[in-house]
């Protein structure tokens, strides 16, 4: 019975990166989507990937657009064992995804323009919901266990809800730049991206269900059927301390009567009074003394006393009870939450191309750390998830490349490409799913993200060639780092595609490649079950084309 429609996505699960580190996108452009490998480009796309290698270009206007399709899957296997189920799917689809490209090139100088989704990009939608979300939910019938004893028709058998909750994220890239040749060999680049940023949330929590019924229902309903047992537990109480007031007087009187001489204490008890008194007690007085009977009266009063204190406490224990239940009622309510986070950042940018001859390029590139805040502007947030006015830093790595490409071949081109991204200078912040569990653990990392890439193109005509490319990417996080809130696998990439140069002036590039992620199995611990395992795995397909055109 399970009815979740959770589109989930967090600040951290919007960390969506593709073919690149944690957080940047690296794919931008078609060319890059058929080769894996574009860091000594000297094509248009090197406003991006070697932007002081524009100055090899043909003086004049060049300009360029790229869109790709992205579709990547996530799925997470948990063994907790609380939950309806353990297999979660989640899916991010982007039908478009843009690259814009300008170039004005004139003697030693070129001027550059690129604009496209340096960051996110899509929406994350996981139509099952992720663990750490529903967890909670999952224990409500072991932690409602204990009603069953009160009334059996109180136990708990199991838990549902319904979630909605969308969310999207783009950081824009939009870089300016000059490029300047000293000779024919060497020339540098040096600009500045800015990056305006927004992430936007809108969901809702609906219809969480105790045994098939409301949950916020069935729990008010639980309390006011507690609540009566409770009342029904005072007036015991109170029935049994009387009736121990009435056998602790009856003992004092006998006793009372004893020390005054009215009566033998070691008389036969006659007194009918007294004897109806003991039969009411459910005491049987055959053989009875007036001294028995008044032993007998004080040790009923104890015995009923402690029988009245004890209802007494029980009756406070389900008082209680009934008192959290109606506040986890309240609790149980439907929520919304509607907000949006914008802030903008600003990445300078150096570059170096170094060209012996036309056969050869090497090329450089440092992108510096860029600091990001965001501010939520909320207009709904009864999770307490995005206080209107709060802010959450959101820095970018620094990313240092390197390319080398050889174009000594009239039939072939060969591009190595290798990137670092700076990631154990980021704060990662804690990770959530520990944090649902009270416990602040750090999202460590062990090594910087690197990616290794190698593209050959095959000029098959003067005016068509066919490329292939493969990357291999390796993550620096350690198992603190993981949850499925975000999640980094490393991961091989197979790329592949065409260039038809359709004019001297159009060209046509399309691609396609598929990323192969390594699953990744985490250990985690929770007080209500131990230790458990939780899987990730994932797979990205991007499908991308585009166009360039000069002028000169």
């Amino acid at each position: 019975m399970k009815k979740l429609t959770l589109f989930v996505a967090f600040s951290m699960l919007l960390q969506i990166a593709f073919a690149g580190g944690l957080l940047t996108n690296y794919n931008q452009s078609a060319q890059y989507i058929r080769m894996m490998s574009r860091n000594a480009s000297l094509d248009i796309d090197a406003v991006f990937y070697n932007p002081a290698g524009l100055i090899k270009m043909e003086d004049g206007w060049h300009f360029a657009f790229y869109s790709q399709t992205i579709l990547q899957t996530r799925d997470i296997d948990t063994q907790f064992p609380t939950l309806n189920s353990g297999h979660y799917e989640g899916e991010t689809t982007i039908p478009v995804f843009p690259d814009v490209y300008a170039v004005y090139k004139k003697n030693n100088w070129a001027y550059s323009l690129g604009i496209g989704p340096i960051g996110g990009g899509g929406t994350a939608e996981f139509p099952g919901g992720i663990p750490t979300l529903e967890i909670p939910f999952s224990l409500i019938p072991g932690q409602l266990a204990a009603l069953g004893q009160i009334d059996p028709a109180l136990a708990v058998s199991s838990y549902d809800l319904e979630m909605a909750l969308e969310a999207s994220s783009t950081f824009w890239g939009i870089q300016m730049g000059a490029s300047y040749a000293v000779n024919d060999k060497f020339s540098f680049y040096g600009g500045l991206r800015l990056m305006p940023s927004v992430n936007t949330y809108e969901g809702a929590i609906r219809n969480i269900q105790v045994n098939g019924v409301n949950a916020a229902t069935w729990l008010n309903g639980a309390s006011a059927q507690v609540s009566n047992v409770a009342d029904m537990a005072t007036a015991g109480a109170g029935q049994y301390a009387s009736a121990a007031a009435t056998a602790g007087a009856l003992s004092s009187q006998i006793s009372a009567a004893i020390s005054a001489g009215l009566i033998n204490g070691s008389d036969a008890l006659a007194d009918p009074q007294l004897i109806g008194a003991l039969q009411q007690f459910g005491i049987d007085p055959t053989g009875f003394t007036y001294e028995i009977a008044a032993g007998a009266f004080s040790q009923t009063s104890a015995a009923l006393t402690v029988e009245a204190e004890t209802l007494s406490a029980t009756a406070q224990t389900l008082t209680g009870t009934a008192q959290t239940l109606t506040g986890t009622a309240q609790q149980m309510g439907d929520k919304e939450v509607k907000t949006k986070q914008k802030g903008m950042g600003f990445t300078p940018i150096i570059g170096f191309n170094y060209s012996p001859n036309d056969d050869w390029t090497f090329a450089l590139k440092y992108e510096f750390e860029t600091k990001l805040t965001l501010e939520n502007e909320t207009d709904v947030d009864d999770m307490g998830l995005f206080p209107d006015g709060a802010e959450s830093s959101n820095d970018v790595p620094a990313i240092l490349t390197a390319g080398i490409g050889y174009r000594g071949l009239d039939w072939l081109e060969a591009q190595l490409s290798y990137n670092m991204y700076f990631d154990k200078g980021v704060d990662y912040g804690n990770n959530i799913r520990y944090s649902t569990m009270g416990t602040q653990v750090h999202r460590d990392i062990d090594g910087n993200y690197w990616e290794l890439g190698l593209g050959l193109q095959f000029n098959v005509a003067d005016n068509f060639a066919f490329s292939v490319g493969g990357l291999r990417s390796k993550n620096g996080v350690t198992p603190q780092y993981q949850s499925d809130f975000s999640y980094s696998n490393s991961s091989y990439t197979l790329g592949g595609g065409i260039m038809w140069k359709i004019t001297d002036k159009l060209t046509l590039d399309a691609g396609v490649s598929n990323t192969f992620y390594e699953d990744d199995t985490v250990t985690f611990n929770h007080a209500s079950v131990g230790s458990y395992n939780e899987t990730y795995a994932k797979t990205t397909i991007s499908m991308a084309a585009g166009i360039s055109y000069s002028i000169f």
